[in-house]
C-alpha cells in the first residue's frame, strides 16, 4: 500500500464504529466511512469534535455542528494551499490520501526534463492540477461542476498558481474526450478520477464500472508518443487494484510501459495501522 503521510495540516487521529476522526488544521470533524467496520474504544478526542457527519435513514445526511471556529478555512500540502469545507455530501472538498499521487506525478514531471502537458478528468477541487502545474506542467482541468472548478482555481489562487498555464475547463468528460480525439490533441500525461456514481450528459445515472473501460480506451488514445503516465484513481469497492492494473493494461499498456496498482492509505495516529481510502493504477511509458 502506497501512503500519503507526509501532512502537517491534516490528520487522521482515530477511526472506530463506521466512522473517521480527523483534524483538518485545527478543526476536527467526524466523517462515515464504509471501510471502517471495526468498533474499537474511542478515546476522549471524539467527544471534543466540532462537527459529525450523521447519516440520515432516508439516505443523504447532515452535519451536526458543535463548536465550529469558522465555516471554511486552508489548509496546506508542501507548496499548496487548499481552502475546506463541510459540505452536503459528508465531504469538504479535498481527498488527503492524494497527496501521494500528487507527490509521484510531481516526481515524473520534473524528470521529464521538458515541457509536459497533462489532462486531468474529473478534477474536482484541483489537487492534481496543481500539483502538476507545480511541478512545471501545463494542464487541461476538467469537471462538469462549475462549482468545483470555481473552487479548483480558488485553490490556484491560494497556491500562488494562478498564472501557471493551466485550462479550467466546465465539461464533460466524456464528450471533451472525444472533441480533443477530433482536433488532434495529444497530453502526455492523464489523470482520471471518477466518481463511484455520476450522471451523464442528458441526466442518466451511471456506474463507474459500466463505463470507466470505455473512458480508459477513449483517453489512451490522447496519449502522446513520449507520453510519462495514466492515473486512475477509484473509490468503488468492486474495482480492486488488480481489477484496474488489467484495465489500464488492456488499454494504455497496448502501448508499451509498465502498469503498476495498490492500495492507497492514509496512517492513523491513535493504533499506528493504515486505513484504506481506495486504489491508484497507474500507467508508466
Amino acid at each position: 500500500m502506497r501512503v500519503a503521510s507526509d501532512w502537517q495540516d491534516y490528520e487522521l487521529l482515530d477511526a472506530s464504529g463506521g466512522e473517521k476522526l480527523e483534524r483538518w488544521g485545527n478543526t476536527v470533524l467526524i466523517r462515515p466511512d464504509p471501510q471502517v467496520i471495526w468498533d474499537t474504544p474511542r478515546s476522549a478526542q471524539w467527544e471534543t469534535a466540532h462537527a459529525r457527519y450523521v447519516r440520515a435513514r432516508s439516505g443523504g445526511g447532515r452535519w451536526e455542528i458543535r463548536s465550529m471556529p469558522r465555516e471554511e478555512w486552508t489548509v496546506t500540502y508542501r507548496e499548496l494551499r487548499f481552502r475546506v469545507r463541510p459540505t452536503g455530501f459528508k465531504h469538504t472538498g479535498l481527498f488527503p490520501e492524494q497527496a501521494v499521487n500528487w507527490d509521484w506525478m510531481a516526481a515524473r514531471i520534473r524528470a521529464a526534463r521538458r515541457p509536459v502537458k497533462v489532462l486531468n478528468l474529473f478534477a474536482y477541487t484541483g489537487g492534481a492540477t496543481l500539483a502538476c502545474a507545480a511541478a512545471g506542467a501545463s494542464v487541461a482541468h476538467v469537471d462538469a461542476a462549475k462549482g468545483m472548478v470555481q473552487w479548483a482555481r480558488e485553490n490556484a489562487r491560494l497556491s500562488s498558481l494562478e498564472d501557471r498555464p493551466v485550462r479550467w475547463l466546465v465539461d464533460d468528460c466524456k464528450k471533451f474526450i472525444e472533441r480533443e480525439l477530433r482536433r488532434g490533441s495529444l497530453y502526455d500525461g492523464i489523470v482520471m478520477d471518477p466518481p463511484s456514481y455520476g450522471r451523464g450528459p442528458g441526466g442518466e445515472i451511471w456506474k463507474l464500472e459500466d463505463s470507466v473501460y470505455e473512458l480508459c480506451a477513449l483517453a489512451s488514445r490522447l496519449l502522446s508518443e513520449n507520453a510519462v503516465f495514466f492515473v486512475l484513481n477509484s473509490y468503488t469497492t468492486g474495482l480492486s487494484p488488480s481489477v484496474m492494473q488489467y484495465l489500464l493494461s488492456v488499454t494504455a499498456g497496448r502501448r508499451g510501459g509498465s502498469v503498476t496498482s495498490s492500495e492507497i492509505g492514509l496512517p492513523v495516529t491513535r493504533t499506528g495501522l493504515i486505513l484504506p481510502q481506495g486504489a491508484t493504477s497507474i500507467w508508466e511509458g
